[in-house]
């Protein structure tokens, strides 16, 4: 049996499915690197509700997928943009996450981080005291139900701050606070236009140097750093010049296997959006490099990504959309809705190449039950047998 599955211009090309897929099964703790997956929520497909309504969350499988990433020995990164924050989950959906969240991770034992923001201002501008009261909030939410705390990039911040000053008042006094020490968060334009001019600049490297001022004011305060520039020679170079014990986690879905390889210089832990999809596959290629097979690890990691920088082409801040579809095609959900409507952001061709590339990598615990979910999508819009 074979699909017809369209391309970028229109025409139907013939795809034979896989058969089989990776026999990928729990195994031991990581012992080399810290790896988080930043997980997506499942929508409630019954709930009447427009792309504008708050959000409508099927808790139960929400939590089971987290179970899912926990089994495998992943940690889980809540409430964070592959959670759609900011795009379909607001404060109050990502309150309740996070506390639905987190008492799961203490029931199942697995780690939990949960993102910090400033996403209840919504009402216009706001000024630098507001902002710092609306991470005070969140913050006191995630310390509450016993997560470690990631301190995300805040739009609101990056509207109001005059300079590099405002970010250094704002973070310092953040931190200063902090019960436990917490993970400093970079989201490039790219994942979020309005977050342009970071760190009081458009300039790299001069935002680079404010961010490390902040760090290097209260180390004892930071776990680590997510960097999501997409830009692999960035992130190795700011690494490098963290404080002693100050961890970098990549958040780059480009160039993730040679920044969590490393060099002989150091290397980078991992909290990203395509480990969602990847949960098994990138827990095994782990285990692999805890070996010291690096090799090995490269062998397992790297043809993958072809399917993450697909799902990652610009507008980049859509991957959700093609996170959520795998989940779908691999039997995580019943159903491909998500909340906001955002199942609607990537076109039928982008969906049929990431349903391709996912099951030549045998990512699929069911190729039969992928393969029926991907005719039912090609038969809906109008792809005849």
């Amino acid at each position: 049996m074979t699909l017809r599955l369209p391309d970028a211009h229109g025409a139907l090309r013939a795809y034979e499915p896989r058969t089989e897929p990776l026999a990928l099964t729990p195994g031991a703790p990581f012992t080399s690197r810290t790896v988080f997956s930043a997980a997506h929520v499942v929508a409630d497909p019954y709930a009447d509700t427009t792309p504008d309504s708050p959000a409508a969350v099927d808790w139960d499988a929400t939590l089971a997928f987290r179970r899912h990433l926990w089994a495998h020995g992943l940690g889980v990164a809540e409430a964070m943009d592959t959670a759609q924050r900011g795009m379909g989950l607001d404060w109050a959906g990502a309150a309740e996450l996070i506390r639905r969240s987190a008492a799961e991770a203490k029931a199942a034992g697995g780690r939990i981080a949960c993102g910090v923001g400033t996403d209840q201002l919504t009402a216009g501008p706001a000024t630098l005291a507001e902002v710092r009261a609306a991470y005070e909030q969140q913050l006191a939410v995630v310390e509450e139900s016993g997560a470690q705390a990631i301190l995300m990039a805040s739009r609101a911040l990056a509207a109001t701050a005059q300079g590099p000053e405002d970010y250094l008042e704002v973070y310092g006094h953040l931190l200063r606070q902090a019960a436990e020490p917490v993970i400093l968060h970079w989201l490039g334009p790219m994942f979020d236009p309005a977050l342009e001019g970071y760190w009081g600049s458009s300039d790299l490297d001069a935002a680079t140097d404010t961010f490390l001022d902040v760090i290097a004011a209260h180390p004892d305060k930071v776990d680590g750093i997510k960097v999501s520039l997409l830009d692999a020679q960035r992130e190795i170079d700011l690494r490098r010049r963290l404080p002693k014990g100050v961890r970098c986690y990549t958040g780059d879905d480009f160039s993730y296997p040679e920044l969590i390889a490393g060099d002989d210089q150091g290397f980078s832990h991992a909290l990203l959006g395509i480990f969602d999809p990847l949960g098994p596959l990138a827990a095994e290629a782990v285990r692999v490099l805890d070996t010291g097979d690096t090799d090995g690890f490269r062998a397992l990691l790297d043809p993958t990504v072809e399917l993450s920088r697909h799902l990652f082409q610009a507008p980049t801040r859509f991957y959700k959309t093609g996170v959520v579809f795998l989940a779908w095609l691999a039997g995580h959900q019943s159903h491909f809705t998500m909340v906001g409507g955002l199942q609607s952001a990537r076109s039928l061709p982008h969906l049929a190449r990431a349903y391709e590339l996912a099951d030549r990598l045998g990512l699929f615990p069911d190729p039969k039950l992928a393969e029926d979910r991907m005719r039912t999508l090609l038969h809906l819009y109008g792809v005849t047998p």
